[in-house]
């Protein structure tokens, strides 16, 4: 496993993180405390987990992710092995479960989301806080050609950021990020950081992966010459990368049990990912390590956040870490993304 540090922090996280947001759902507890049982036994010490989790985000699983984790740490008391990350929740208003409907990035929201996340994962701070998404309306979850809403009701990244510094003044938390921005929102939180000597942000969570390579387009120079690493999310595409959904629809998978979770299974990206399904059986490697292995080669890269639905699943998305790919693939690889660019944003 490689480590490196994350944006401009001092925080050592290695290059697999373990993503948590089937824990609760599609995982129980005891699953759920062995998959970070076996991460840890392969040198992973970055875990990611979100108020909201587990995912599809319903009332009756709301902050049950959270819960996990803590249990693990109170059980195990290895709280000074991991780096541990979480994020509160912009507007929201089809979430009425999470604080009355009335979730926003504001100072009561963000304070009454950190204590509670504090609370349910049993630690008096967090390695990283994320703003999941922002409060504005603008592109993310897929959403492309940015339309502009005047007079939006919405908080000011200034209060948000604000916010943020108190907790990092308090000890709540060591260090900031975003999540789903666009390269204004990334530069937004710059400058005012800049402007009120407020704490920068280290790292952005968003999409990638070989059906999505949006974030090359405007945020990678940003982050290159800004130290915001990203954090990439879906990096098998809910698992459509691995090919297993290719001919058929696998039993108890998660676009079999959630169909509205069809991101990346429309036509072109199931061309697409024939094609790179393909490049890797020619290559003698699994499609999903394969598609792992690209993320992990990035260099804009601070961590690739991976999921798994059983041990089987996790050992193979682990061992992504041990491939490097070739020159020669990588430029396979970006002849199909010539023919297929990302077809799924």
């Amino acid at each position: 496993m490689r480590y490196k540090k994350l944006g401009g922090s001092d925080l050592k996280v290695s290059e697999i993180c373990l993503g948590t947001m089937t824990f609760g759902e599609q995982n129980t507890e005891e699953q759920s405390h062995a998959q970070i049982d076996m991460a840890l036994d392969y040198g992973v010490n970055f875990i990611d987990t979100a108020e909201m989790y587990s995912i599809p985000p319903r009332k009756e699983t709301y902050g049950k992710t959270e819960e996990i984790i803590g249990n693990w740490l109170h059980k195990t008391g290895r709280r000074d092995q991991v780096i541990l990350a979480s994020k509160v929740i912009g507007q929201a208003d089809w979430m009425p479960h999470v604080r009355s409907g009335k979730a926003c990035l504001d100072r009561i929201n963000i304070e009454q989301a950190i204590e509670s996340s504090l609370s349910r994962l049993q630690t008096n701070y967090l390695d990283l806080y994320q703003i999941h998404w922002p409060d504005r309306k603008t592109n993310f979850f897929g959403k492309l050609e940015y339309q502009h809403v005047d007079q939006q009701a919405t908080t000011s990244i200034e209060e948000t950021l604000t916010v943020l510094n108190d907790l990092v003044e308090s000890g709540k938390v060591r260090y900031i990020g975003i999540s789903n921005e666009t390269p204004w929102g990334v530069m937004e939180y710059l400058r005012l950081s800049e402007k009120l000597n407020l704490p920068r942000i280290i790292s952005i969570q968003n999409p990638y992966n070989l059906l999505n390579r949006s974030f090359e387009i405007g945020l990678s120079e940003i982050c290159h010459r800004e130290q915001i690493d990203l954090l990439a999310y879906s990096p098998l595409g809910f698992g459509v990368l691995s090919g297993k959904y290719l001919d058929h629809q696998p039993a108890r998978s998660r676009l079999t049990l959630f169909p509205s979770y069809q991101r990346y299974n429309n036509e072109n990206g199931v061309a697409a990912t024939r094609e790179y399904v393909n490049l890797a059986l020619e290559h003698l490697l699994k499609p999903a390590q394969m598609a792992l292995a690209f993320v992990n080669q990035r260099p804009f890269m601070g961590a690739n956040i991976i999921g798994a639905t059983n041990l089987e699943q996790l050992q193979d998305n682990l061992e992504s870490s041990e491939i490097d790919l070739s020159e020669t693939l990588m430029k396979e690889i970006d002849s199909i993304h010539q023919q297929f660019s990302n077809p799924c944003p």
